[in-house]
């Protein structure tokens, strides 16, 4: 197998696509074509569709530095597993199906005082920090939004082209960080987490990141799928919704005064579209 642990069919046959014979080359282009036979079809079907043998094929696979057509098809599901897009057959059924599936997994982890921990710590709290890189910086900003609505001193990081060390300095004790780490984290991620620790921190992660139980105050999994290319970000989406819920009960009084304050003020600048 390529030692190089993101190497994926596709990578090794540009790489080797010179050296394969005619026939070779013929099964390169139909997998370069429908990447997802490796997957889905056997190494008989390949042969099939490209008019060759099924040992031409398992030779194939061999020259791209495979074992097998197997541990080919293994190695793209490891990548998948990973986070790495990969082309696999979804109907928009089987999405529905994988999405409550997400759902169903994520909400049976979570007890429902694991829930209200987290929003009796956003409640309470002087300064909220919310911290989420790459495809995770999209879910921090609109927990941000919510928690906007209804108490102050909530902030969002990385700002834009701004530097982490002299926002983070100044965290003590009693401060609250959701910081949200999904796969395919970057390297910035563990560094980041050991400046923090020592504050009151709260990491949503998907089952790979529980690596990190024991340097945090909470964890909260969710399940993001593996079925689909791309991964699906509904069951943290729920999971900031039930959170920011929560806490908006406990704020009570003072949260829907905020609200309120805000709606007159949307009002007065002529923010949103009007009935």
């Amino acid at each position: 197998m390529p030692n190089n642990k993101t190497a994926n069919v596709l990578n090794q046959i540009e790489k080797h696509y010179a050296l394969l014979s005619p026939a070779g080359k013929r099964i390169a282009q139909y997998l370069q074509q429908t990447p997802l036979a490796v997957i889905s079809q056997s190494t008989a079907q390949i042969a099939e569709k490209t008019q060759t043998s099924k040992a031409t094929v398992s030779r194939f696979f061999r020259q791209l530095g495979f074992d097998s057509h197997q541990q080919a098809k293994d190695t793209l599901l490891s990548l998948r597993e990973q986070g790495v897009p990969v082309n696999t057959h979804t109907s928009f059924s089987h999405h529905q199906e994988h999405e409550f599936s997400n759902l169903t997994q994520t909400f049976a982890g979570i007890h429902e005082d694991t829930l209200l921990d987290i929003a009796e710590r956003l409640a309470k709290a002087k300064q909220i920090t919310l911290i989420g890189f790459r495809n995770a910086y999209p879910l921090a900003l609109h927990f941000r939004q919510q928690l906007k609505q209804i108490r102050t001193s909530v902030r969002l990081l990385p700002q834009p082209g701004q530097t982490l060390g002299e926002d983070i300095v100044d965290l003590g004790d009693d401060d609250v960080v959701i910081l949200f780490g999904f796969r395919r984290r970057t390297r910035q991620f563990k560094y980041v987490l050991s400046a923090i620790k020592h504050a009151q921190v709260i990491l949503i992660t998907d089952p790979t990141g529980q690596i990190y139980r024991n340097q945090v105050s909470k964890l909260v999994v969710c399940h993001l799928g593996n079925d689909a290319p791309f991964d699906s970000y509904a069951a943290p989406m729920s999971l900031l919704s039930a959170i920011c819920n929560r806490t908006y009960s406990l704020l009570g009084d003072a949260a829907t005064e905020r609200v309120n304050s805000i709606t007159e003020t949307y009002a007065s600048l002529d923010e949103l579209e009007r009935k």
